[in-house]
């Protein structure tokens, strides 16, 4: 078979087939009279071969050695091919990505895509200074996609550029609570931290606290406390379990106290509260300082439910704890028109 019919029939161009050739890959084991190249039903097959090897990947020269070596095995080759087309696959994704941040700043000339490069430079800077720099000397007018902000912040570790970004995210003005609600679902607990609190920090939007309320059930503490604050600053009265919770292990419990009594102005919230707060006294009725901690909370509570609890407790049998409250109970109704007319009747 002439070249011209190789060629036609393996899809393999003729000046490839000479390249193979030269390479003493696939020789022609003919010559016509004419001196052009026959190749026999087995040069053929060896062509499907070596084009079958290169669609893996294989270099020529390792197509050559797999095809002529009986000691080659393939095992570790693929085993290579593999992990340099995982890593190939990341760089290609890694540019698909740029290129759609590129796109979704819907840039008006060069300028302001050199800018959305210049930025993802930046934050792909190892260093912390110069990614929160990046971040901070973003010029005015250029519009940066919430996706590409939202990434950042979900791989952000250094604070402080965490917080840069999580301002950048809110001055842009970009709705991007979904993106960082599918943070709240990841399963790297650090990803998670870092959605909930940059939802808490940017939207008010009901979006944003359904997804505060989805992370109250998180199995790491510390995202279920940011949740709990951030939702219960809200209104969001499923908060309360999370937050007395914070009160009685000592976690942030002057904010949980804080946020407690600003639910508590709902008077059908005030009552859950005040029963979870006299639960948890009656729980921890040989532990001072938790007691103390939520003699303290009732503090915050407004009515005279609260007051009446914090009263009760001036006669606790923990001598610390009955003083704690009876200077609390001096201090809420020095403030409390309706506690000093109790007292002067």
């Amino acid at each position: 078979m002439l070249i011209g019919d190789v060629s036609r029939h393996s899809g393999v161009s003729t000046r490839m087939l000479r390249y193979y050739d030269a390479l003493g890959l696939v020789r022609p084991t003919g010559r016509t009279l004419g001196g052009y190249r026959e190749y026999s039903a087995e040069d053929v097959r060896r062509i499907f071969h070596v084009e079958s090897l290169r669609s893996l990947g294989l270099s020529l020269k390792q197509i050559g050695r797999a095809l002529e070596d009986p000691a080659f095995t393939p095992s570790a080759l693929v085993s290579d091919l593999i992990r340099w087309t995982e890593d190939r696959l990341e760089r290609e994704q890694e540019l698909l990505e740029r290129l759609r941040a590129i796109d979704a700043s819907a840039p008006t000339g060069w300028q302001d895509v050199l800018r959305i490069v210049e930025l993802i430079q930046g934050l792909d800077s190892t260093s912390a200074a110069r990614r929160q720099q990046s971040v901070l000397a973003r010029p005015e007018g250029v519009s940066v996609p919430a996706e590409l902000l939202v990434k950042a912040v979900l791989a952000e570790s250094d604070p402080n550029v965490a917080g840069a970004l999580r301002w950048a995210l809110a001055r842009s003005g970009a709705d991007g609570v979904a993106a960082l609600a599918a943070g709240v679902h990841s399963e790297d607990v650090g990803i998670r931290q870092r959605a909930v609190r940059a939802i808490a920090e940017i939207s008010e939007a009901p979006d944003a606290t359904a997804a505060l309320a989805d992370a109250l059930g998180d199995p790491d503490t510390t995202v279920r406390r940011h949740a709990a604050l951030a939702l219960g600053r809200r209104g969001g009265t499923a908060a309360v379990p999370v937050l007395v919770g914070m009160v009685v292990e000592g976690v942030n419990d002057v904010d949980a106290a804080e946020v407690l009594g600003t639910l508590s102005l709902d008077p059908g919230c005030a009552d859950r509260i005040i029963s979870a707060l006299v639960d948890e006294l009656a729980a921890h009725a040989a532990d001072s300082a938790v007691r103390i901690r939520l003699a303290q909370a009732l503090v915050e509570l407004p009515g005279t439910a609260a007051r009446e609890v914090l009263r009760q407790l001036t006669h606790d049998g923990d001598r610390t704890v009955a003083l704690v409250a009876s200077v609390f109970v001096e201090a809420v109704e020095e403030r409390s028109p309706e506690g000093r007319g109790d007292e002067d009747s």
